[in-house]
This record gives C-alpha cells, structure tokens and sequence, in this order.
C-alpha cells in the first residue's frame, strides 16, 4: 500500500501557488501600468514630429525667443482725427461779429487750419504752435510769425494749411485782424470753443486802482481823476447785445471750466 501524501498538504500548495500566480500577474500589471504612465524607465519610443513642432512654437512665443514679439505686443500710440472745419453759416456769423477782437472769426480761422492739418499721432510730432496773424480787410492772410513751437511737425503742417486755406471772408470790422493764435497738433483735444456769454460787457479794468493809467486814455490826463460811470445809452446797449447772443455749446462750457480748473487748480489737491 502507497504512501499518499496528506490531504491538507496537498491543499495547502494548490493556495501557494495560487496566491503567488496572483501576486505574479498584479506586478506584470503594475509593470505595464507605470510603463504606460510614464512612472518607470523604459526604452523612449521614437518623438513625434508634430510634438517637437508645438513645442519650438511655443517657445517663440516668449518676449525672450523673439524680440519682434515685444514691438508687435506694446500698444498702438493714440492718435485723434482733425476736427471738421467750420460750416458755412458758422463762417458767416464770424464775418458779423464784432465783439473782441472778432472772436467769433478768430476761433474759425484757428479750426480751419486744423481741420486740414490731419490726424495728430502720440509720438514725437505732437506739439503745439502758436502764431502772429494779420487778415486784410478783405479775408486774405497778409502776415504769418511763428512765435513759438513745442513741434516742428505741428509748425510745418500749420504752415501748409494756411497756404491752401479757402477764400475766408471779409474781417467783420472791415479792418485788418491782428491777432495771436496757438494751434494743438495733440492725440487728445484739438482746441475748445470759447464762450460767448460775457462778450457784451465791457472788459474789467486792468487795475483796481482808479488812478492808475489804463494803457488806452492819454498819459497827459490829470492824475485823481476817476473815469465816469456808465451812461444808460451804453447799459442797453450791452443788454440788448446779451439779449440777443447765440447760446454756448455744451463743448464750450466744458472746456471753459477744464481752463479755469488748470488755471486755478492747486499743487497741494494732488497731495
């Protein structure tokens, strides 16, 4: 009679060898897993041509890569079209407004030649200009000083444009117009319209003291002698002159009050 081996031995290495068959087949899946991940070291595969191509793309999207990359990111200068010029029947009120100088005329004649300076870029051309001009009575130009510039780009173009102005009006005094005006070549604001409002009223006395010389009546006048109050005739005058002006613009009181701010306006508000 052979000699079996027992029962219980027999069992106990069918569940060894199942166990260690199990434990083998988890570490060939963790093997293939990791491969897959990326986790453990395996032979590199051939590179894909397509991956190499984003990623040099990606790197000369860097400032650094590629210097025509910071000219072509900074952001565009600012820049501000010329105004229109001045309409017919604004040009033909200007030709009737006596009060200051022509003021009216002045203010159109400035707006003209900037309309056809064109549009003013941010950059080192911008500036301002200021003129001396004299008008015949007849609406030509007859005299053109530069008295000061902050731009020679802003003084050629103003300069062109004077040249090729249109046929302006008659000066509405019928005398020659002499007067000063600063021209704006800026990306921001091409010059506000001024206010009429206060026109009619006789200009403030340039000193409050009554015996000092006005700079018009003659020096040989006695020295005391206050000038006389207004007379009746000249206060209706003035309130039928203020009774019929033509209303301001909305633009007109805005930079009225933009001026009288940057005027009058203290360092210590900016503390």
């Amino acid at each position: 009679m052979e000699n079996k081996p027992p029962l219980i031995t027999q069992k106990r290495i069918s569940f060894f060898l199942i166990i260690w068959a199990s434990i083998a087949l988890h570490f060939c899946l963790v093997i293939i897993w990791s491969a897959y991940e990326g986790f453990a070291f395996v032979k590199p595969k051939a590179h894909n041509p397509n991956v190499v191509e984003i990623r040099v793309q990606q790197e000369r999207l860097t400032p650094e890569a590629d210097p025509e990359l910071i000219k072509d990111s900074s952001p565009a200068p600012a820049s501000l079209s010329a105004p229109a010029a001045p309409t017919a029947e604004e040009w033909q009120m200007a030709a009737t407004y006596t009060l200051k100088n022509s003021k009216r005329y002045r203010h159109n004649w400035g707006q003209q030649v900037r309309s056809m300076m064109g549009t003013a870029v941010e950059g080192k051309d911008q500036g301002l200009v200021r003129f001396l001009i004299e008008i015949a009575p007849n609406g030509t130009i007859a005299k053109v000083d530069t008295l000061w510039k902050t731009s020679d780009k802003a003084e050629q173009l103003a300069k062109k444009a004077i040249q090729a102005m249109p046929p302006l009006p008659p000066t509405p005094t019928g005398k020659p117009l002499i007067f000063e005006k600063t021209i704006s070549f800026l990306p921001y604001e091409t010059g506000w319209p001024p206010t009429y409002k206060y026109d009619c009223l006789p200009d403030p006395p340039s000193s409050g003291n009554p015996f000092a010389w006005d700079g018009k009546s003659p020096q040989n006048k006695p020295v005391g002698v206050v000038k006389p109050p207004i007379n009746e005739e000249e206060l209706r005058v003035q309130r039928e002159c203020v009774k019929n002006a033509a209303p301001d613009s909305l633009d007109a009181y805005s930079g009225n009050m933009q001026r009288q701010f940057e005027q009058w306006r203290s360092n210590k508000l900016n503390d």
